[in-house]
C-alpha cells in the first residue's frame, strides 16, 4: 500500500485496537484466541484498512469466517477509539507468512543435515 507516516500511524492504532478486540471483545466461537494481527495496510484515502492475520491453530477458513462476519462489530469499535472523520472498511486476509518462514526454516535446516552426511562419509 502506501508508506505515508499518517497511514502508518492509523495502521498501528488499528493494529492495537483490533489486536485488543481478538483477545477479550469478538464472541464468535468460530474465531480462537490464537489468532494474531501481524500487519495492517491502510489505503492513502483512508477507505480500507487490510487486516493481515495469522491463524496459530484450528481452521483457517472458518477462522477468516468468524473475522469477516465480525467485521461491522470490529469497525464499529475501531471508529469508537480512533477519531477519524471516515472509519476505514476492514477486509481480513490470511497471512502465511509464518508458515513459509518455518517452511524455508525446515528446508535449510534439512539442507545442513544433508551437507553434513556428505562430508562425514
Amino acid at each position: 500500500m502506501s508508506t505515508y507516516p499518517r497511514t502508518k500511524r492509523i495502521g498501528e492504532e488499528i493494529k492495537k485496537v483490533v489486536s485488543r478486540l481478538l483477545l477479550e471483545g469478538i464472541k464468535d466461537p468460530r474465531v480462537s484466541t490464537l489468532v494474531s494481527v501481524t500487519d495492517v495496510d491502510v489505503t492513502s484515502d483512508l477507505k480500507y484498512a487490510y487486516i493481515y492475520v495469522s491463524v496459530l491453530s484450528g481452521d483457517k477458513e472458518s477462522t477468516l469466517k468468524g473475522l469477516k462476519s465480525a467485521s461491522g462489530f470490529i469497525r464499529r469499535e475501531v471508529g469508537k477509539n480512533i477519531k477519524l472523520r471516515y472509519t476505514p472498511e476492514i477486509i481480513f486476509k490470511l497471512d502465511e507468512s509464518i508458515e513459509k518462514g518455518l517452511y524455508m526454516s525446515n528446508l535449510i535446516k534439512n539442507l545442513n543435515i544433508k551437507k553434513e552426511d556428505d562430508e562425514n562419509e
